[in-house]
């Protein structure tokens, strides 16, 4: 999920039938004895009700649509607000939430959902299968991703999909209703993500389903706080745009009713998230809690500090062509960026950039160098399948030379072959310390081999990746956070030629293929040995064509109050059951 992911996010595991069970993570708790599952348990005796507060570093988009938002910040809240037809435990298999059961058919081709009977909307309508034909219907129409819809990977392999969104057909076969609890789907081919490319939060018929699919992201039901409606533990009901979020429990939630009274979401600055909490301001600040303020913290007796590795990493994306979102369906419309189209050029960049300065300085240690855009916390690591991404200076400034790229005037930075001064913009977001650190770090690197950086002034993470997403094309080099999905490390929903976060707007046929061949049922089919073969045959590809630089995986920083029990972080998110939270004495 992009931090914009955030992945991100939203629950948007990808699933093989042979799931991951090596889960690399490291767990290091300071003053408690919290268990691998995250739990808070100081014994204190419950408190009944009462308000949690929580810190996220950058607002939200608030665009709290499961089918339309884009930023990670907004799914910390639409994650709790809304849920899909499975989830997955701490070992990534998959188990019911809105579905009670599911089967296959014998030819793996149909997938059939059982629903819960007793689950109601925030707004005390039933859900019904009904909801679930309309939410991928919705993503599958002609007008979704003109309307900002990128999630057409969890739609694209349904039968009948090609017609429908051509306006070939006027129904969707992909999604069928059976009976008010009972709901089909109907692949084209057996799938090896079939569960995960179901478990899609859903959304209300009743309340969107007389809007027009253009107009879902701006109407009220995807907007206003008391006019998003789901079927989660707590509603949000109150926001101060941009500075508060207040999410109400849900006293009808067919688990329970919630524990606590309300959630209520933070935006606050990373320079005083360790202070907040000290002070009791928050409760808990979740997995970008700033590694160079651990220390400052250690021996509270008070906070506990959960670390774990994740399954995201940042990232340096180059904008290879420019063109806006809707025209990522026709790569003949992008337009070339002339400064970026040398592949050695982008080689040099690589080589300039020292990525494991920036996790031994401002991560202090907490985090992990990638070869590859695949953590280690998923089944695709694996270090020994690539090269070249080290740091090597002498190398970059061979490349240049190598590539015409020369030093004309004497000023110290590199003109291109045809003599004109090169200056590549670099855009980047505040909200995220240590990518606000690394930056202009990252600009001294890319000068100290000859190749001159203007370094934009930072937007709040909703703006930069506004610009990042349409055809501003100042826009070079961009700085971005990524998360693989729980389930699945498929890479294509951001280096896929057509895929809705391929902001470089790169597309290589070599590297489709090899994608195209780790998800193909007949090659990968129950077979994870292939697939992460031709992973690692794709990351080569992907390095060598150095469109994307993996920066580093910061590990997850967890900091809450003791007196905040029943969590369970599970390695990809730690927003579940958040109906059992509760305060303790």
């Amino acid at each position: 999920m992009k931090e914009k992911g955030e992945i991100v996010l939203n629950k948007k595991p990808f699933y093989t039938f042979l799931l991951a069970t090596a889960f690399a993570g490291t767990l290091a708790a300071c003053n408690s004895d919290t268990g691998g599952s995250g739990e808070g348990t100081d014994g204190g005796e419950a408190v009944e009700g009462g308000n949690v507060n929580l810190g996220m570093m950058s607002p939200p988009d608030n665009l709290f649509n499961p089918i339309f938002y884009t930023s990670m910040y907004d799914s910390h809240i639409l994650e709790i607000t809304h849920e899909g037809l499975v989830q997955q435990d701490e070992e990534f298999n998959f188990i019911p939430e809105l579905a009670e059961d599911w089967e296959f058919s014998d030819d793996n081709r149909e997938l059939t959902y059982f629903l819960r009977e007793d689950v109601k909307w925030h707004d005390g309508e039933d859900f019904t299968a009904d909801d679930v034909v309309f939410t991928f219907t919705a993503m599958a129409d002609p007008d979704y991703a003109g309307a900002g819809g990128i999630r057409q990977n969890y739609v694209n392999t349904l039968a009948g999909y090609e017609d429908y969104v051509s306006g070939e057909s006027d129904t969707f076969a992909g999604v069928e209703k059976i009976d008010d609890y009972t709901v089909k789907f109907i692949f084209e081919e057996p799938s090896v993500k079939a569960l995960a490319d179901t478990s899609m939060d859903i959304i209300p018929e009743h309340i969107f389903g007389d809007v027009p699919v253009a107009d879902i992201p701006s109407h009220a039901g995807s907007i206003n706080a008391g006019e998003v409606i789901g079927t989660g533990p707590f509603q949000l009901t109150e926001m101060l745009e941009n500075e508060q979020y207040v999410l109400t429990a849900n006293e009808d939630y067919y688990k329970g009713a919630p524990k606590l009274d309300t959630i209520t979401w933070n935006v606050v600055s990373a320079s005083v998230v360790a202070g907040m909490l000290e002070q009791g301001e928050l409760d808990y600040v979740p997995r970008d809690f700033p590694a160079a303020d651990v220390d400052t913290i250690d021996g509270n007796d008070n906070l506990t500090v959960f670390e774990q590795a994740q399954l995201g990493y940042q990232y340096l994306g180059m904008k290879i062509n420019h063109g806006p979102n809707d025209s990522l369906t026709n790569p003949d419309s992008w337009e070339p960026n002339e400064k970026l189209q040398d592949v050695e050029l982008r080689q040099a960049i690589v080589h300039a950039i020292n990525r494991q300065e920036f996790i031994d300085g401002f991560l202090r240690g907490h985090g992990e160098l990638l070869d590859a855009p695949f953590p280690s916390a998923s089944w695709a690591y694996n270090p020994d399948a690539v090269e070249g991404l080290a740091y090597d200076p002498d190398l970059a400034k061979q490349k240049l030379a190598d590539a015409g790229y020369e030093d004309v005037n004497g000023d110290g930075f590199v003109e291109d072959p045809d003599g004109n001064e090169l200056v590549l913009n670099l855009d980047y977001p505040t909200g995220n310390p240590v990518r606000e650190q690394v930056a202009p770090v990252m600009k001294e690197q890319l000068e100290a081999v000859g190749i001159q950086v203007n370094l934009n002034t930072p937007r709040e993470a909703p703006a930069h990746f506004e610009i990042i997403e349409q055809n501003d094309t100042d826009v070079d080099l961009f700085l971005a956070g990524w998360s693989l999905s729980s389930g699945d490390p498929d890479p294509w929903p951001i280096n896929g030629g057509t895929a809705g976060y391929n902001y470089s707007r790169f597309l290589d046929e070599e590297q489709e293929k090899l994608l195209q061949e780790a998800v193909n049922p007949e090659l990968a089919f129950d077979n994870q040995e292939f697939r992460a073969e031709k992973y690692g045959e794709w990351a080569q590809l992907f390095i060598d064509n150095a469109y994307t630089v993996p920066l580093y995986a910061e590990t997850e920083l967890h900091v809450y109050n003791k007196r905040l029990a029943g969590l369970t972080i599970k390695p990809f998110t730690f927003k579940d059951e958040t109906h059992e939270w509760h305060l303790t004495e």
